[in-house]
């Protein structure tokens, strides 16, 4: 039962034109939560939100909720029967329901999806410009060698001169290059439908894992954005007096990161046995040492919740700066990649031209 809702969770991760987006939900729950506070009671909270909503299909799954919370079942069972919620949302909410605390359990999925969203338009803004100069650098080159290049050749053959190695190469690459680009994009498509075949395989996920962590500077930005959601899940689940295994086994739910996933149920197996969490932490490099020792005084002093809570904004800064960071490195990066690839290409043409003037003198 865990796997499938891993799985289903993953699906949705993964999965485009949601009936429910990242966005929708952070306002969602931010309303819901600010209803709550202020003492209303969560059916007719519920009936204010539907009444504002504009969207057809949202409105169809709030009212279903508030159909089910009629019928007698609790607000984390109508979110797990509508199928538009992952399991830590409803688990988190179900928590909220028990413990009394429910609006700052909704607050704190506001917060959560308030950073994805802000995560991905980070994303968006810093890969748009590179990702269109790269389109553009693609459709130049072929330009280049499938129109420019061949008229270079016709020339050439009129010089009677063996032609230097660099510009021969250029030549035999502009014969096949059309070949060439409808193999790659071929290569591509079939690794893509491999991968995403083989997407719910733990090795294929471990695998994918190691190599996105060991990409430069990309690497760094996907381990802190994983961290970063895992201790803001921990510090809202220890504060709900949830018990640690129970934390750790709905955390594990919601991350969607192998290393982080597997290390985890290590983790919950040694604390079973009578281990402390920062040992369990210990024996896997996916968490840092800062990120131990901080765990480890937290259990001395009996304060996972409100540490877990600073490691998660220190996180959340890290992930920030970063992706700036890449954004002011990748765009000069990439006029330096595409000048050598015009450069050299301009060169190997000109070559035997140079060659030429020296057979005349």
């Amino acid at each position: 039962m865990k796997e499938q809702e891993n799985i289903s969770f993953l699906q949705k991760e993964l999965s485009f034109g949601k009936v429910f987006p990242d966005k929708q939900k952070e306002s969602f729950y931010t309303e819901f939560a600010s209803l709550l506070e202020s003492g209303i009671a969560i059916q007719r909270a519920l009936s204010l939100l539907i009444e504002e909503q504009e969207k057809k299909k949202i409105l169809g799954v709030l009212e279903g909720i508030s159909a089910d919370l009629v019928s007698g079942s609790t607000l984390a069972e109508a979110m797990r029967k509508s199928g538009h919620f992952i399991s830590y949302e409803y688990q988190s909410v179900r928590i909220g329901e028990e413990t009394g605390r429910l609006h700052y359990v909704l607050e704190h999925l506001a917060k959560f999806y308030s950073d994805k969203v802000k995560l991905k338009r980070q994303l968006i803004g810093v890969f748009t410009y590179p990702g269109f100069v790269l389109l553009i650098t693609i459709g130049v080159l072929y330009f280049m060698l499938n129109s420019v290049v061949p008229m270079f050749e016709d020339v050439f053959k009129q010089f009677g001169q063996e032609l230097p190695f660099l510009t021969q190469k250029i030549i035999g690459l502009s014969r096949y290059f059309s070949t060439f680009l409808i193999g790659f994009i071929l290569l591509v498509g079939a690794l893509s439908a491999y991968g995403y075949s083989q997407r719910k395989e733990i090795w294929f996920r471990s695998l994918t894992a190691k190599i996105a962590l060991r990409i430069p500077v990309f690497g760094k930005l996907i381990e802190k954005i994983y961290l970063a959601r895992m201790c803001q899940s921990m510090s809202l689940l220890l504060s709900a007096k949830t018990p640690l295994v129970s934390t750790l086994d709905l955390v594990e739910e919601m991350i969607g990161f192998y290393p982080i996933e597997h290390a985890l149920q290590e983790v919950k197996q040694g604390i079973r046995k009578g281990d402390s969490l920062h040992v369990g932490m210990s024996r896997f490099p996916i968490f840092d040492k800062r990120m131990i020792s901080l765990t480890k005084i937290a259990e001395e002093i009996n304060q996972l919740d409100a540490t877990y809570d600073r490691l998660a904004k220190q996180y959340q800064d890290d992930i920030d700066y970063r992706t700036k960071l890449i954004g002011t490195i990748i765009e000069p990066l990439i006029i330096v990649i595409i000048g050598s690839i015009v450069g050299v290409i301009m060169v190997s043409m000109y070559l035997p031209m140079f060659n030429l003037s020296n057979v005349i003198k």
